[in-house]
């Protein structure tokens, strides 16, 4: 089992990580997070002093990967890397304890407890008490890397780091200034959340721990001079909206041939069209025809590759009759021609 890692690639890190998993046998909690959860296939020490912890998530139809470092009393910084739809789990968490959420790649979901739902675009932040989300989240785009900061908000009161000691900053007055009335509140993807967290994505190993500690405390200096009330918010969009969009999505991207319009999906599936796309784009990020023609381009790319289809044949498969509007598609979307694209694959 490997002592050190670099969390650069996502997809190399869930191989590698799950591989060296394999023959552990029961599971040890070792932080607070992990504390009476359920929803974990394996857990993984890194070293002897509970500082970083892996934990193998249980997911339908992928793979995720939540990994812990214990950076200050009561505060948790955890990359997740998953390659799924989605993640369930149960746990005990209350009311006092912070969660703060930054996408790096792909897209996150959560719903809170009155039944609205959130989606975190790349750059973008959020923050909850870990009380108001359920235990799930999902991942629209089957892909999603990020940064979770979990804080008990009793524990770094009493045991605060230095700079939020010196600072003056009272810890618990974050729970009313960010979430008062159970809310969430989101912020937009903006440079000074790109500077907190960019460099977070590639530490060397002999600098984390110091670098965790400064940045940590760096995102909480920042978050008290917040102006919440100037922050334009994330829209919300209610379950049945998400549940109906995501049927939607399902119709459209199971018969690439079939190209029903806005206005027959709105009819089909009773719901406004105004709400139809705004739901859609906020779920997926991205308008439902930029969307589409995205997916089919990259549904043409592995048939390119995989199939000995004709380019002719591969446009009627993926919804385009006339072979010339399709060559011209596929060129916006990768850059090159759908000749150009099987010929340096097939060459490779």
């Amino acid at each position: 089992m490997k002592k050190k890692y670099i969390i650069k690639d996502a997809r190399k890190h869930l191989v590698e990580q799950i591989d060296s998993a394999e023959g552990i046998e029961g599971i040890v909690m070792q932080d607070n997070l992990a504390k009476n959860t359920k929803g974990l296939s394996a857990v993984i020490p890194k070293d002897n002093d509970g500082y970083c912890t892996v934990y193998k998530m249980d997911c339908d139809d992928g793979l995720g990967l939540m990994t812990v470092y214990q950076v200050y009393p009561g505060i948790q910084l955890i990359y997740n890397d998953f390659e799924a739809t989605g993640c369930k789990w149960e746990d005990t968490l209350g009311q006092n304890a912070l969660e703060i959420n930054h996408c790096r790649e792909g897209r996150e979901g959560s719903r809170l407890l009155s039944g609205s739902c959130l989606y975190l675009g790349e750059g973008d932040m959020s923050i909850h008490t870990m009380d108001n989300c359920a235990s799930e989240m999902a991942f629209p785009l089957k892909h999603y890397r990020g940064i979770s900061i979990v804080i008990n908000l009793e524990l770094v009161a009493e045991y605060p780091p230095q700079t939020l000691a010196e600072s003056g900053i009272d810890i618990l007055e974050f729970k009313e200034k960010f979430c008062a009335g159970g809310q969430c509140f989101i912020m937009r993807a903006k440079d000074e959340i790109e500077h907190i967290f960019s460099e977070l994505y590639s530490v060397p190993d002999c600098l984390q721990k110091p670098y965790f500690k400064l940045k940590v405390q760096e995102l909480l200096l920042f978050l008290y001079m917040v102006d919440v009330t100037k922050e334009r918010q994330r829209e919300m969009y209610t379950s049945p909206q998400v549940e109906i969009v995501k049927e939607i999505h399902k119709k459209l991207v199971s018969d690439l041939q079939e190209r029903p319009t806005i206005e027959e999906l709105s009819k089909e599936y009773l719901i406004n069209t105004a709400t139809l796309k705004a739901t859609f784009k906020g779920i997926y990020g991205q308008p439902i025809g930029t969307y589409m023609k995205e997916y089919r381009m990259k549904q043409a790319a592995v048939l390119l590759r995989q199939t000995k289809s004709t380019i002719a044949e591969v446009a009627n498969q993926v919804g385009y009759e006339n072979q010339s509007k399709f060559s011209t598609a596929f060129r916006d979307i990768l850059k090159v021609t759908p000749a150009e694209y099987r010929k340096q694959n097939m060459s490779e």
